[in-house]
């Protein structure tokens, strides 16, 4: 009789084990190998164009659209992509830590950088620019002495054209994109700089069609690449292949055109796999 009561007692928590162990199958949360249920990435929540969360909580941009794709090609379909927002200054720790797989963020390949994560790509080629007002007489860094130009806090972007190019420039220091671009529908500022692909997105927006342009100036190259774990050789090159796929057969392209077009954003033509442009 002990020993049957043995018995069951082992039966239930055998029973109790195989339980657990399927929920715990069934919530796996796969921020890393092809197959399993989900894939973390990275992108910006916060960018018209490239990388923007919706009211709705759809996500949406060109960065989605790549982050997407590459997905796809890893083995995932969209509903097991979870987006995780990865602000500028903590890229590297996301991808050391293991929040996320991989990281499409507006992120430029730089020597420094490349010493802690490694880099995918490019996927995108972007300049330095100024978005300016339709009706602007603003074509050259220099005009902008003695006008009002605007910049993100702890951007260096408008701190090296006034460094470099227009020391009469009055610099504006707003704490986002969003505030840049409303200071310059208001009047309050006269241009505002960054990287060309960002100032698209936000003028490709329905409530601004047809108020801005972009100068069209490349004061400077910004090679966007998809950050990966630093070691992580076997990603990095299951990336590359996907890159190389979505340019060939034109979901590249496709992809600019619906995310920049409303701006006549005038994109570079498609970088070649591990070609950095200096």
């Amino acid at each position: 009789m002990k020993l049957r009561k043995v018995t069951a007692a082992a039966s239930v928590a055998l029973a109790l084990a195989v339980t657990a162990t399927a929920c715990g199958s069934d919530n796996k949360n796969d921020s890393g190998s092809s197959g399993g249920n989900k894939i973390k990435v990275g992108i910006k929540f916060d960018q018209p164009g490239l990388g923007l969360k919706e009211p709705s909580g759809s996500f949406s941009g060109f960065d989605v659209d790549v982050a997407t794709y590459v997905a796809k090609q890893l083995g995932y379909k969209p509903n097991q992509i979870e987006f995780v927002e990865t602000k500028s200054a903590d890229r590297e720790n996301a991808l050391a830590r293991g929040d996320v797989k991989f990281i499409a963020a507006t992120y430029s390949i730089t020597d420094e950088r490349k010493q802690k994560v490694d880099f995918a790509g490019p996927y995108l080629l972007a300049h330095q620019d100024l978005l300016v007002k339709s009706n602007s007489d603003i074509s050259k860094a220099t005009d902008l002495n003695g006008k009002k130009l605007c910049s993100v806090t702890g951007s260096t972007s408008a701190q090296n054209i006034h460094d470099t190019i227009a020391p009469k420039a009055n610099l504006r220091e707003y704490s986002g994109y969003s505030e840049c671009i409303a200071g310059l529908q208001s009047g309050a500022v006269d241009a505002v700089t960054t990287d060309d692909s960002i100032l698209a997105g936000f003028a490709a927006q329905d409530k601004y069609k047809n108020q801005f342009k972009l100068a069209g100036l490349k004061l400077s190259n910004e090679n966007y690449g998809i950050g990966v774990k630093k070691g992580d050789a076997t990603t990095v090159k299951k990336i590359n292949d996907a890159l190389a796929k979505m340019v060939s057969d034109g979901s590249w392209q496709k992809a600019v055109d619906k995310n920049f077009g409303p701006a006549n954003y005038k994109n570079e033509p498609a970088p070649k796999t591990g070609v950095i442009v200096k």
